[in-house]
């Protein structure tokens, strides 16, 4: 590297340090790379994206910072490898799994083998019977060829494993933000929730609050209409509580039917209310069935609403938000939980 070049560099990291302890960005390597980046203006949309997310937030979410990144930032390559790595370990732990189980079947083969191989022995010896003999030799060819059938078996899999290898290699270029994203709804994921509520806690926590909505009577849905139908409800809820997000708010799905929203820089009256307006859009979603040619038009959702305090921790704030939950779905469901004062 020229002089030149090192005397932009480190003057972009002075640039840049300032800027993450201002935002209360952790000090990982990625963020170091997003910043540097940002400082040096070489990118616009990516200073146009992080300028907004922090007028949201007053910070960046960790998961925001990883999207910006492999956006941004990151080489191709590096993104196929992580991707890679993902799905082989996925695959070497399933290999691993059945090497053991063949394994097992080959040294519990082998001590029966070892058996009859002993009898023929004491047959010789002893001079017994033609038919026992004959049974003897039954039981080698036949477990003979249970020892086949289980080596057939791994070898089976192993060729399916390097076909998925094979498929591995021809997706290397698909993008690994899917990590982040619910395949069904389109909307961020528990891992991003998990990740965004922690950073955000720990970063820029004044006015946080914390939505948990859970679909009523979902399980009725798939019950009466079918789970295709319920994947249509599902992606639905997920469409219209997007829409209704404003600024400094994220939609995550939560798990199953459960979906969650951090609000940054708000109130509970604030969020209270942003919940309430979420409920009354949802009352108006209806779905078709095809199969029976009949609307669906009775989806509601339940809502729990807890703002954080400096003596809750993001697990008690779950757990107060749950509980609001729960009230909700006990007072009659459709409802919005605490009432407003």
């Amino acid at each position: 590297m020229s002089k030149e070049l090192m005397q932009v560099a480190a003057l972009n990291l002075k640039k840049a340090v300032p800027l993450m302890l201002k935002h209360q960005i952790p000090t990982t390597p990625t963020n170091y790379a997003l910043w540097y980046a940002y400082v040096g203006e070489q990118q616009p949309e990516l200073n146009e994206q992080l300028d907004t997310i922090i007028n949201e937030h007053n910070t960046c979410p960790p998961s925001n910072s990883t999207l910006l990144y492999r956006e941004f930032v990151a080489d191709p390559v590096e993104l196929d490898v992580i991707d890679m790595r993902q799905n082989l370990e996925a695959m070497a732990t399933e290999l691993s799994q059945s090497l053991k189980d063949t394994n097992t079947d080959a040294t519990h083969f082998q001590k029966r083998i070892d058996s009859n191989f002993d009898k023929l022995n004491r047959i010789e010896e002893e001079g017994v019977s033609l038919e026992k003999v004959l049974g003897v030799v039954r039981n080698l060819v036949k477990e003979s060829d249970e020892i086949r059938s289980s080596t057939e078996y791994f070898t089976g899999h192993l060729k399916r494993a390097q076909q998925e290898i094979e498929a591995l290699k021809a997706q290397l270029k698909k993008s690994e933000k899917d990590v982040l994203f619910d395949a069904l709804t389109g909307v961020l994921n528990r891992r991003a929730f998990d990740s965004d509520l922690k950073g955000s806690l720990s970063q820029s926590p004044d006015g946080l609050c914390l939505i948990l909505i859970d679909i009523d009577h979902f399980k009725a849905f798939n019950d009466n209409y079918g789970h295709q139908l319920g994947d249509q409800v599902l992606k639905a809820v997920a469409k219209r509580l997007g829409e209704s997000c404003r600024e400094g708010t994220k939609l995550y799905r939560y798990g199953g039917e459960e979906f969650a929203v951090i609000t940054a820089n708000s109130q509970l009256r604030k969020a209270r209310h942003l919940a309430e307006a979420m409920r009354r859009a949802l009352e108006k979603v209806s779905l078709k069935d095809r199969r029976k040619d009949a609307m669906i038009n009775n989806i509601t959702a339940s809502f729990g609403v807890a703002q954080w305090d400096p003596s809750l921790s993001a697990t008690q704030l779950i757990e107060q938000s749950d509980k609001l939950l729960y009230e909700a779905k006990r007072l009659g469901r459709n409802r919005v939980m605490p009432i407003a004062s």
